[in-house]
């Protein structure tokens, strides 16, 4: 067993609410999503002490071989399910600001809130509902709805993000609102019944603009991971976010995105990835691609730059990016770096298959790690 450590580093889930996850590839484990399946990963993800689950919001896929995630479920409609059915496990649902209105998702966001703490194991496992915060950069999602407001929303999205959120929070604290603002106007607009405690508001704000919305508004922000057991290879991105928040005199930690490639040893996984990288989906890639490259304000920090270099590279077969490949040992070894950057909070985890990837990082992973010590599954009762 590993040593005590000052410092402990929060794990999460990012469900499969999507077909195929992360993985780009048509060599890749291929499921199409269920609440079952995503049941199934929160509960197990809970029994192994995980602190989140978080589950996207995606109204298009990139269409493909594989038809990457063409199958999607409802971001706050699965989590209403998964409240239902846990009791620990902190749960954070997408909105997506084009598509539902803020005084709707403040009132479904309550009531999830509500579900989440009648099935609470007790006081200290209450208030456990969040909400992350989608601007969109795939305008296909929205066309096809009409709901696009025309490309210049790139322009001005995070100021559309921060009115909606304004009208959220006052919502939530006094129950009432009655912003005048440039995208929303609310008149006497009321909510009842309210939360008992904070809804925490999730980010993931990667360009310069997005930070300082992370830090000003949000308690969280996800920041991605970069290349191949590089794992604090993010850390000059997570800077500019320490910074704004310092501006801002708030405490927004930052959560990063990795996928894990695991195996007994270091050459079953490499070859694992190999494989799923010999076999990228080509046509779902070049629909990122095409997509990404509409936002021609994005500033080189944005996820969609990211997306952009690594579609015209080749390199987009995980479309977050960071990958952890290597033996149950490695992997854990990598993930304690993580938690040595300033700022850092968690890490969102996705797995090549989500079921037996939480299972065995449960199991093999996370009793080597020295930031997750207490965290194994015997002090959960498993």
């Amino acid at each position: 067993m590993p040593s005590e450590t000052s410092k402990t580093l929060d794990i999460g889930v990012f469900l499969p609410i999507g077909n195929d996850g992360w993985l780009i590839s048509t060599a890749a484990p291929h499921y199409k999503p269920s609440f079952g399946l995503n049941c199934k990963v929160a509960k197990l993800a809970e029994s192994y002490g995980f602190d989140f689950a978080l589950s996207m919001i995606k109204f298009r896929g990139f269409g493909g071989k594989t038809e990457h995630w063409d199958y999607n479920l409802e971001s706050f409609t699965l989590m209403a399910g998964i409240a239902a059915c846990t009791s620990r496990i902190k749960l954070f649902a997408s909105t997506a600001v084009l598509a539902l209105p803020p005084a709707i998702c403040a009132r479904m966001a309550v009531t999830i809130d509500d579900i989440a703490n009648s099935t609470a194991e007790s006081e200290q496992y209450k208030n456990r509902f969040g909400v992350n915060m989608v601007t969109g950069w795939q305008s296909a999602e929205f066309t096809q709805m009409g709901l696009w407001p025309g490309n210049e929303y790139f322009g001005y999205r995070y100021d559309y993000a921060e009115e909606y959120v304004r009208v959220m929070k006052d919502l939530w604290k006094n129950g009432k609102c009655d912003l005048d603002g440039k995208y929303f106007k609310m008149t006497d607009c009321r909510l009842e019944p309210r939360p008992a405690g904070d809804i925490k508001i999730i980010a993931a704000g990667q360009s310069d603009r997005g930070t300082k919305f992370a830090a000003d508004y949000a308690d969280y922000n996800f920041t991605l991971g970069k290349g191949i057991n590089a794992p604090t290879a993010f850390a000059e991105s997570n800077q500019r976010l320490i910074d704004a928040s310092k501006e801002t005199g708030r405490d927004v930690g930052a959560m990063i995105l990795m996928m894990l490639i695991m195996d007994e040893t270091d050459e079953a996984a490499e070859a694992k990835w190999k494989l799923y990288c010999d076999n990228l989906d080509e046509e779902a890639v070049a629909w990122v691609h095409a997509q990404s490259k509409m936002d021609t304000k994005a500033d080189a920090q944005s996820m969609v730059a990211r997306f952009v270099e690594g579609a015209s590279a080749g390199h987009l077969v995980n479309l977050n990016g960071g990958t952890l490949v290597g033996s149950y040992s490695k992997v854990a070894s990598l993930l304690d770096e993580i938690a040595e950057v300033e700022g850092v909070k968690g890490v969102m985890l996705q797995f090549d298959e989500f079921v037996s990837g939480v299972e065995l990082f449960g199991k093999y992973v996370q009793p080597k790690m020295k930031t997750r010590v207490g965290k194994d599954p015997q002090s959960n009762g498993v």
